[in-house]
């Protein structure tokens, strides 16, 4: 058994040692924060911002493009293109030089926005066990020992406790402030989570081969680590809502797997002055559990992901699974609105299942960007097919995952104009 920390802590948002700041480092990024609100400033902005409005409402549009690079853009803006010196500094430049390259090269439909949010300082403790992790390289491929050995140990679980340093990150907040308040409305805003869909976490628990072999030979076990979690999940949010420190996702937020939460849907009539899940888009996930039967999958988290998704405005489910053999359970989910349909999908039956009654979230091949040659006239023909069997349906088409555009910068700008050039087609 792995010797754990039955409540250890992780630092999570900035830590407030960082808080130094240059005044070489704060001109650079003043520098380009204007630059940031120049390009927020343009026509095309709003134009963009009306289109993912009409695309969430489920109103017909053109297919919209995004990609993001992910990994890429360590190859794309590389650290030695960054001017700031202090570690703080050199985060800030990286997300502003991201907006600029998006707003001036790559050109999708990702709005560009006269914001610059900045996260809590916080901590948050894990489950009262750990995942032991062993890789080689920091990026990359790991294994890990999973410390729940045995059900019996299922006592030894605690719910994550979240604490909010209110000194540091409002130290944090005027420091941003003061270095790119005249360019850039300063927020704080905390993405708290990714996914809400917990088999990621029961997997890092208990091991994948494990849950597999579980739901055979220890199904009640599972069944009470599952509900574990899902408590511990709920506590959250409603310590998160409780506490003030949600914040609306309906604009250009990042939500589910792909795609922005631009919606006039959200939040609630009776909203009052604090975010709620009810005024937010809410996203789960299992791609672990790919490998199990859609059986398995409606017995073992269905029932567990159903509480916490009914919590919220409007729902995204799915990222890299393919969902159609499971949509029967899936639909049943509350206010779906955007479904992930990833390359390993049939996309055909998909379409077919969506129509135009959901967000058709569609994830072409990242392999795309990754091979040693950038085969346009494959990638073109692909978009194409892919747009043509989804033409009845609100269709997004999604570029992420990338682990290396093999030190290509220009194949992320000639991909979306690829994109852009066959959704003008349809």
């Amino acid at each position: 058994m792995v010797e754990q920390t039955a409540f250890a802590m992780s630092t999570r948002g900035e830590s407030a040692s960082d808080f130094g700041m240059s005044a070489h480092d704060q001109q650079v990024l003043h520098r380009l924060a204007c630059q940031v609100a120049e390009l927020a400033s343009r026509p095309v902005e709003q134009e963009k911002r009306d289109l993912w409005y009409r695309h969430n409402a489920l109103q017909p549009s053109r297919p919209l493009i995004f990609c993001d690079p992910e990994n890429g853009w360590n190859e794309i803006i590389t650290p030695g293109q960054l001017q700031c010196q202090g570690e703080l500094a050199r985060r800030w430049e990286m997300t502003l030089r991201k907006e600029i390259l998006w707003g001036t090269e790559m050109c999708d439909d990702r709005v560009i926005e006269p914001y610059f949010n900045v996260a809590h300082v916080y901590q948050e403790s894990d489950w009262g066990m750990h995942e032991t992790r062993r890789q080689v390289q920091t990026e990359g491929s790991y294994v890990w020992d999973a410390p729940l050995k045995d059900y019996h140990d299922l006592d030894r679980l605690r719910y994550p406790v979240i604490t909010v340093d209110t000194e540091a990150t409002q130290r944090l907040v005027n420091l941003a402030q003061d270095t790119l308040g005249d360019c850039l409305a300063v927020r704080c805003k905390t993405l708290w989570w990714w996914t809400l869909g917990m088999t990621w976490t029961a997997i890092n628990l208990r091991g994948l081969q494990q849950i597999m072999y579980d739901m055979f030979d220890h199904p009640q076990g599972l069944h009470r680590l599952m509900a574990f979690l899902r408590d511990g999940h709920l506590a959250k949010l409603d310590y998160l809502q409780q506490n003030g420190l949600l914040s609306f996702n309906n604009d250009g937020a990042y939500v589910g797997s792909g795609g922005f939460g631009w919606s006039r849907e959200l939040p609630q009539a009776d909203y009052a002055g604090r975010v709620r899940t009810a005024d937010m888009w809410g996203f789960a996930e299992s791609q672990e559990t790919v490998g199990v039967s859609p059986a398995m999958f409606e017995e073992f988290v269905f029932p567990y992901q159903l509480p916490i998704l009914a919590r919220f405005g409007l729902n995204c489910y799915g990222c890299c699974e393919p969902l159609d053999k499971r949509w029967r359970v899936v639909q049943r989910f509350p206010r779906l609105r955007r479904i992930s349909v990833s390359a390993w999908c049939n996309l055909a039956d998909m379409a077919e299942k969506l129509e135009a009654n959901y967000i058709f979230s569609w994830k072409p091949q990242p392999s795309d960007l990754a091979l040693p040659s950038f085969d346009e006239q494959r990638i073109r023909h692909g978009l194409r097919e892919g747009m043509r069997i989804s033409r009845n349906c609100r269709v997004e088409v999604i570029m992420k995952d990338n682990h290396t555009i093999r030190q290509e910068p220009r194949r992320v700008v000639r991909w979306v104009r690829i994109a852009r050039e066959e959704a003008e087609r349809v």
